[in-house]
């Protein structure tokens, strides 16, 4: 492998690492602005459906 394809490699991975970056990027912004106005986030969903999965597993384990 020369030089020059050891360079192109690199330049991809780099701009593939930049691309998963941006995405990154924007989903925390999302986020971040969806807790700015007041709804929660996806991961506070997810625990409270947790919780109420929970609540649900436990009346009927009675």
């Amino acid at each position: 492998m020369g030089k020059q394809d050891q360079f192109k490699d690199k330049a991809r991975q780099a701009a593939e690492q930049a691309k998963q970056r941006m995405g990154n990027a924007r989903e925390e912004a999302s986020e971040r602005a969806s807790q700015a106005k007041g709804r929660p986030s996806e991961e506070e969903q997810r625990r409270a459906q947790q919780q109420d999965q929970d609540r649900l597993d436990m009346d009927y384990d009675a």
